[in-house]
């Protein structure tokens, strides 16, 4: 694994992006969610390690104490910065695959770089809003309280029961770069649902069954909104199956990224 900071220019200033590098093969965006780039870390390098995958992971400005610069204030904006990443690298036939917040950030993605993506693997995504299905308010919850929500089985939380100073100090970091992100509508853009119906790209929406940050009934809304997207429920698991069943999710994102590859550029 290599791990590199690109220096990247955007209409609105210009921006350093960490990235770390796995892999070799069909390229995979991995996109965090809210808890940060270590909710991926793990499945990057089950990726890498059981499938012909190159896997580029970027860590969220503001993320893991990187630094944000003070006009990023919106996952549209996370959306323009990894378009230009990808132009950057020069990359095509990507397989994007979201969790959470890195779901929505994909899904803007698509908008703006849908000729560069051959697919998208949406995983337990938030961003829109669906009447009656509301999202979690993570930020009120301790952590024990978020883990059961989050997870099938609670054990499997990753967050330590009793956290280092500096584990504490990353995970404050963490949600305060998140609470930016989020915006003024609680994790949702109220214009997106509408927008979606412009996607292009080929869509999966996974989904742990047992999430009740945001629920199956959520996540079968987002399959509506997207022309032609599909729906698989993940079984046992909740918001972060990466984490909780990596090998189920592998098995999908595995599957689909197989169906929709179009042979481009690698590297």
């Amino acid at each position: 694994m290599t791990s590199t900071v690109h220096a990247l220019t955007l209409p609105a200033g210009s921006l350093d992006v960490t990235v770390e590098d796995r892999g070799q093969g069909r390229v995979v965006l991995l996109l965090h969610g809210g808890g940060g780039p270590q909710t991926v870390a793990s499945f990057a390098q089950l990726m890498a390690e059981q499938r012909q995958f190159r896997i580029i992971t970027p860590v969220h400005p503001g993320f893991a104490g990187t630094p944000r610069p003070d006009w990023l204030t919106d996952v549209a904006g996370l959306a323009e910065a990894y378009a230009a990443l990808l132009d950057e690298l020069g990359l095509t036939d990507v397989t994007v695959v979201g969790n959470s917040m890195g779901g929505w950030i994909a899904a803007e993605l698509a908008l703006r770089a849908g000729d560069r993506i051959s697919g998208m693997v949406l995983v337990n995504a938030v961003g829109i809003h669906v009447p009656g299905h509301p999202i979690a308010d993570t930020f009120s919850l301790t952590p024990a309280e978020l883990s059961r929500l989050s997870f099938h089985d609670p054990a499997k939380s990753p967050v330590p029961a009793a956290p280092t100073d500096a584990q504490r100090a990353a995970m404050a970091a963490n949600r305060a770069a998140l609470t930016v992100y989020a915006g003024p509508h609680a994790m949702a853009d109220p214009t997106l649902q509408e927008r979606l119906a412009k996607v292009e790209p080929p869509v999966l929406v996974a989904w742990g069954e047992s999430d009740q940050v945001v629920d199956s009934t959520y996540g079968r809304a987002w399959a509506t909104a997207i022309p032609g997207a599909r729906f698989e429920l993940l079984h046992r698991t909740g918001h972060l199956p990466q984490i909780e069943t990596p090998d189920q999710l592998l098995a999908v994102v595995g599957h689909f990224a197989d169906l929709y590859a179009t042979g481009g550029s690698h590297r």
